[in-house]
């Protein structure tokens, strides 16, 4: 199981009986370091620091327990900010409405970035008012690589 299924899979059993969303789970290289970053989110919208802190207490004793990553990294557990990462059929339905930035895994109509309006699911077609021309457009959900919100547009 990758780094960042297991962490995944712990995260979610720590966050089960409080208020707080999983929004991703990243484990990158950022210069000479790696990062491993959790992005949670309160149901009620408001996150402060000691919530990101208990979290981040809670998971670094498990992870010193399992030591399961060879190499050493850096833990930030932080809010998503407003460029929050969109996943999974839930959060196309929940942030209908939104401005958002998509890219896909291999173009769709000669491309693979959109920006628009998120017009919501459609069985597993996400559905797009693109802001360039005010077209719209559906595009499979297992054909984004990546989503999120794009408050700039």
């Amino acid at each position: 199981m990758s780094v960042v299924k297991r962490v995944e899979k712990k995260v979610e059993e720590l966050l089960v009986d409080g208020d707080y969303d999983l929004v991703a789970v990243e484990y990158v290289k950022e210069g000479s370091e790696r990062v491993l970053r959790i992005f949670i989110e309160n149901k009620d919208g408001e996150l402060n620091l000691d919530d990101c802190a208990q979290l981040s207490h809670r998971l670094s004793d498990w992870l010193d327990e399992e030591d399961f990553i060879s190499e050493s990294y850096i833990l930030e557990v932080s809010s998503p900010g407003i460029e929050r990462p969109l996943r999974g059929k839930e959060d196309f339905e929940r942030f209908t409405g939104e401005k958002v930035f998509i890219k896909t895994y291999a173009p769709i109509k000669g491309q693979k970035e959109f920006v628009g309006e998120l017009l919501g699911l459609k069985k597993d077609l996400v559905r797009l008012n693109i802001a360039e021309d005010n077209s719209k457009v559906e595009l499979p959900i297992k054909s984004i690589a990546a989503a999120r919100l794009n408050p700039d547009i």
